[in-house]
């Protein structure tokens, strides 16, 4: 069985009823959205997916310097001044 990576859950059918009540019941939390058991979707308040993609993007911008101070041995220094 896939495991469900949020506390608070619903059926498609709970969501259709009264998405806004259902966010409010979450009380900010993910909700995961179940179909017949498994889950189909995640509901990710705002900020919380904003926070995410900033993390993401910290991820990724980590991975580039790692790549190029692995490439450092092939730099051509130069001064400041010389720019």
């Amino acid at each position: 069985m896939q495991p469900i990576l949020a506390s608070f859950f619903a059926s498609i059918s709970e969501l259709k009823k009264n998405p806004i009540a259902l966010l409010n019941q979450a009380n900010g939390e993910v909700v995961a959205i179940l179909n017949h058991n498994h889950p189909m979707a995640y509901l990710v308040p705002a900020e919380q997916y904003e926070q995410l993609m900033e993390r993401l993007e910290d991820y990724e911008l980590g991975e580039i310097v790692t790549v190029r101070q692995s490439e450092k041995a092939h730099a051509i220094e130069v001064e400041l001044d010389d720019l």
